[in-house]
Order: C-alpha cells, then sequence, then structure tokens
C-alpha cells in the first residue's frame, strides 16, 4: 500500500537534506583539513564521493520504503518518464527537494561562519563552469559530464529497483553509483547530478554560483530524460507490472 503523500513528501524531505548535509558538509568542513605542521588531514576527493554515495545508501534504507528514495529532482524526472512514477506527483517532490536542499545549506553556511575565517565564495560546495569549475573546464565540458553522468544514475537507479534484481541490494549500487559519479567529476562540476543539491548552497557561496544554477538544472534533468526514455531499449523491460521506480522494492 502507498503511504500518504504527507507521509512521502517528509521522507524526501529526510533524505534530500542529509543528502546535502551529508555530502556538501564533507566537502565544506572536511575536504582539506591542515594540522599545524600543514599535514593534509582531511578526506579529500575520495573521500567526498564516499560522503555523497553514503548519504544517498542510507537515506534509501531508512526511508526508501515510505517515498521510494528520490532525493533528486533529476531522479523523479526519469522516472516519471520511464513511467515508473506518476506525473501528478512530480511537483510536489521537487519543491518538497528544494526547500529541505537548502534548509540544509542554510544550516551548513551557518555553521560555517562560525568560523571567523570562512569566506563563503568558493568555499561552500558549490556546482560551476568556466572560471567556478575546480578545474577549469568550460560549460560545454560540463553540460556534456553531467547530462552523460545523470543518465548512467539512472540507468543505475532503473535497473537496481527492477523485480527482478537482486533483492536488498539497490540503494548499495545506487549509493556506490554516485561515489563512482562523484569520483569521476568533482574536478569538472564539483558534481551536480542532482539540480536540489546545487540549488541548496548555490545562494549562500555567492559569486558567480547563483547565475551559473541554470546549468544544473537544464543537464541533469536533460541526462534524466534520455535515461528514462532509453532504458527499456537497452534492456527489453518496459512492462509495468515487472518494474517499480520504488528502492522499497528491493530493500
Amino acid at each position: 500500500m502507498t503511504p500518504p503523500m504527507r507521509t512521502r513528501l517528509a521522507a524526501e524531505a529526510l533524505g534530500t537534506f542529509w543528502l546535502v548535509f551529508g555530502g556538501c558538509g564533507s566537502a565544506i568542513f572536511a575536504a582539506v583539513f591542515l594540522n599545524d605542521d600543514q599535514i593534509q588531514l582531511g578526506i579529500g576527493f575520495v573521500g567526498v564521493a564516499l560522503a555523497f554515495g553514503l548519504t544517498v545508501m542510507t537515506m534509501a534504507y531508512a526511508v526508501g520504503h515510505s517515498s521510494g528514495g528520490h532525493f533528486n529532482p533529476a531522479v523523479t524526472l526519469g522516472l516519471a518518464v520511464a513511467k515508473r512514477f506518476p506525473w501528478k506527483d512530480v511537483l510536489p517532490y521537487w519543491v518538497t527537494q528544494v526547500v529541505a536542499g537548502l534548509v540544509a545549506g542554510a544550516l551548513l553556511f551557518a555553521i560555517a561562519s562560525g568560523n571567523p575565517e570562512f569566506d563563503r565564495i568558493g568555499n561552500m560546495a558549490a556546482n560551476g563552469y568556466g572560471e567556478s569549475s575546480p578545474g577549469g573546464y568550460s560549460l560545454v565540458s560540463v553540460l556534456l559530464a553531467e547530462i552523460v553522468l545523470t543518465a548512467m544514475f539512472l540507468f543505475i537507479i532503473l535497473g537496481a529497483t527492477h523485480r527482478k534484481a537482486p533483492v536488498g541490494f539497490a540503494p548499495i549500487a545506487i549509493g556506490l553509483g554516485l561515489t563512482l559519479i562523484h569520483l569521476i567529476s568533482i574536478p569538472i562540476s564539483n558534481t551536480s547530478v542532482n539540480p536540489a543539491r546545487s540549488t541548496a548552497v548555490a545562494f549562500f557561496s555567492g559569486g558567480e554560483a547563483p547565475m551559473q544554477l541554470w546549468a544544473f538544472w537544464v543537464a541533469p534533468l536533460i541526462g534524466a530524460a534520455i535515461a528514462g526514455l532509453s532504458y527499456s531499449l537497452f534492456t527489453g523491460s518496459d512492462n509495468p507490472d515487472e518494474v517499480t521506480g520504488d528502492v522499497k522494492a528491493n530493500s
């Protein structure tokens, strides 16, 4: 039985909050940390990638049975395009994900501001291209990376949540998939593949982040739609009776 909408939205809010707080928080506070001898004690790119993957995996197990464990407007869109999720529920999920992400972003900014040396510009884990890209990658490079990686993320989700997939392992596959995506693309764009995650910190970051935010809505949504439209072509799995958009089916 499908939980009532208020329960599903509460679960989405909790999951999205944790994704932003845990993933972006690890980048803000722990990616680079030097001791008094200037020895790096931080977790670096690998640690941040793991943090994002772990947030999704843990929340998929914790609340996926209630909401389906999307935590990402691109995931919601991709599942709707693939006929795994009702279109009428897309907008409520999107609003909830964005608001929950902004709450997490505000809390991260409040904590970070407790350090008198903190400079928000360039240090709030915002996504960007050009001079705002960690590696200086162009807008075209960033768009291509975000489209391809979001599409692959949706392919992983659609496959892992299939009724014939190994039972109980969907959150692990999805979490590890997101980890791999971050390992590839943190230097390119700081990795979005999630418009709610990008929106959550863009306005607190200042600088170019708010003006570049459009790219991290457009590219992930395009990638998700591509995956939603093409998944059945690769797998032959297009029978609604055999698939589900919810992580709960396999957890």
